[in-house]
């Protein structure tokens, strides 16, 4: 047991840490506020007490009215610095769980991509959000349990300062029977029936809880459910399939009661008319047994004179709040222990290392761009899979040049991209930095000497420029020479606000909207802006027409300069400028060559692409 508490204990601990660091002053404040709001239901006991005392004893109007200036003095002040504290508190509190995400961000940004790749580590993100999503466990809670820790270990500390004279006042000899009261071991086995009664109204709670937690599967289900056919209505882009072909019933089906995880007819609202609730129930009742034994004890010590009308006031109010908080520490405890599993998961993913190879070589920056990169034999397979992706490929960049790539769906060439830029480690072979093993190079300077557009790029919903320069910072002239250089420059001058034009409406009603190939001339702008040696386009036009497609590969070959540049395309006409051409086949290159040598060829593949897609514009 002692381990299982230090366990949860250790757990919500970091969970205060990593919540620290995105939130500094959130536990101070919290702290603060706990402990003004514990003390005022015990400033108000304890100066009742005072003056009903003087008002049934001795009635000093001097000592009655200090009494009760200092009653209001300190009340009220408590008061108003936890009212002040409670709106910072709130603040915070709100803010606190959208502000942990930035926790989850830094850890995607940072893993390494393999990792974001893989299937179980997004898996492992999505369960950590649905967890939070049902029930606020894991690092949400954790203020919460903090602020009921503190609240009520103070309840406790002050309650018990405030009864302590309860069981030392003795009832005097004249009381006859009732001087039992006064006896060792009575007061022994009644504070072991206090004691006793929490416990047992602790560990109905913990029963309750612990159904609730056994939900957590079909919840987290649930909860992804509602995320996809929740969201549907909401979604533009899905408007007119939903139309179309009535899938309105389709997605309605699983808000239905018969489908709903959460209705009155699920587990969930079974168990709570069941074992759940009975448990619970237990819980609250067996609590206020307390109660009703500290209004006997403190009634009979006061039926046989241990003191006044004052001090019972005093006793029963401190007595029953001590109960409360004593029966609440207990609550939050079981609440705890049931996050702890929660926490974890969130640490397993926190906590994920780094296995790629980061490198201490500085990536030289050449003004001649002179970088030569060589595939030495380099073999490939995804995570999980048994199938090779790429197979002993060996190929070397001519500095300043044009390469394309072709191949059908699946031979490997975006694979060979990622390769060439680090976003994974080859298994076998090797890939050449001027002669030297890419993995020796510091990580983040070899990645700058390339600029890719991915053929599944993505812009952000902000101001054009700040989209081409990839920053909250922009060099406007050299933004408008990629966007013309990119084919944009028309449609640039056509925008309200130029680079300042906030693209899509997401954040800006005037936000503007831009097509699927005004889009993909953003995001090869951006890659002329990064002037870097070596530019990568991986089918980014891919949506484009043929002869549109063409014009940009056309102008995009002016304007690269020097440049190495990397071309892939389905499109093979495309690719009749590129010096070298290289044809991916199963993972491996089973040819290279120029357009003119590779389609003399008649028994290749390039051949065999070319009129299989040439077929289609001649007649």
């Amino acid at each position: 047991m002692k381990g299982k508490w230090s366990r949860v204990f250790a757990a919500h601990k970091r969970g205060m840490q990593e919540l620290h660091k995105v939130s500094p002053k959130l536990f101070p404040i919290i702290t603060l506020f706990a402990v003004t709001g514990a003390l005022i239901p015990y400033v108000t006991v304890f100066f009742s007490a005072k003056i009903l005392t003087e008002l049934a004893l001795l009635r000093r109007a001097e000592v009655l009215w200090k009494w009760v200036a200092a009653g209001v003095l300190c009340g009220g002040l408590l008061a108003v610095v936890n009212a002040l504290l409670h709106q910072r508190y709130e603040t915070l509190l709100d803010d606190i769980w959208g502000r942990k995400e930035i926790l989850f961000c830094r850890k995607m940004f940072s893993l390494d991509y393999a990792d974001v790749d893989k299937q179980e580590i997004r898996d492992l993100r999505n369960q950590i959000a649905q967890m939070e999503n049902w029930g606020s466990w894991g690092l949400g809670r954790v203020p919460e349990f903090y602020e009921a820790c503190v609240k009520n270990a103070i309840g406790i500390l002050s309650g018990a300062a405030l009864t302590a004279s309860l069981f030392s006042s003795p009832v005097p000899e004249s009381a006859g029977a009732l001087t039992v009261l006064n006896h060792p071991l009575f007061l022994l086995a009644f504070a072991a029936l206090l004691i006793g009664i929490s416990l047992l109204a602790g560990r109905f709670y913990a029963k309750s809880a612990g159904y609730w937690s056994g939900l957590a599967e079909d919840a987290t289900l649930g909860n992804r459910i509602f995320a996809v056919f929740g969201e549907i209505g909401s979604q533009k882009e899905r408007a007119a399939d939903v139309r179309m072909y009535d899938q309105q019933e389709l997605v309605g089906t699983y808000w239905s009661e018969t489908n709903n995880l959460f209705g009155a007819k699920s587990d969930y609202g079974k168990l709570s008319k069941g074992a759940m609730g009975i448990y619970a129930g237990l819980g609250v009742c067996v609590s206020t047994l307390i109660t009703g034994f500290v209004y006997a004890f403190t009634c009979l010590k006061a039926w046989g004179g241990a003191f006044d009308v004052g001090s019972v006031t005093q006793y029963v109010g401190a007595a029953t709040a001590l109960a409360s908080n004593v029966y609440a520490l207990l609550k939050v405890c079981g609440d705890m222990k049931i996050n702890t599993a929660h926490l974890e998961r969130t640490y397993e993913y926190l906590d994920i290392p780094n296995a790629m190879y980061q490198g201490s070589l500085t990536t030289e920056k050449r003004s001649d761009r002179h970088y030569e990169v060589e595939f030495k034999n380099v073999s490939f397979r995804y995570p999980g899979s048994e199938k090779w992706a790429l197979k002993n490929v060996s190929m070397k960049f001519r500095i300043g040049k044009r390469l394309a790539i072709v191949g059908e769906n699946g031979s490997g060439k975006t694979t060979f991209i990622k390769l060439l830029c680090r976003l994974y480690d080859p298994q076998e072979g090797q890939i050449l930095l001027n002669g030297i093993d890419i993995r020796k190079y510091r990580y983040d300077e070899y990645r700058d000497i390339f600029a890719v557009v991915f053929q599944d790029f993505q812009l952000i919903s902000q101001p054009l420029g700040n989209n081409v320069a990839g920053s909250m910072t922009v060099d406007e002239e050299r933004a408008k020479k990629a966007l013309i250089d990119a084919g944009f420059g028309e449609r640039l001058n056509t925008l309200p606000d130029g680079l300042h034009t906030q693209l899509y409406k997401d954040f800006s009603e005037n936000g503007v909207e831009v097509s699927g190939g005004e889009a993909q001339k953003i995001a090869i702008a951006r890659a002329l802006y990064k002037d870097a040696p070596f530019i990568i386009l991986d089918e980014p036009t891919a949506a484009l027409d043929p002869i549109a497609e063409a014009e940009i590969y056309s102008k995009f070959n002016d304007i690269s300069g020097d440049k190495t540049a990397v071309y892939i395309s389905h499109r093979l006409s495309s690719c009749k400028f590129c010096d070298e051409i290289a044809v991916f086949h199963e993972g491996t290159v089973i040819q290279k060559g120029t357009h003119e040598e590779l389609l003399a060829e008649e028994s290749g593949k390039y051949y065999e692409l070319w009129h299989a897609q040439a077929q289609y514009y001649t007649e």
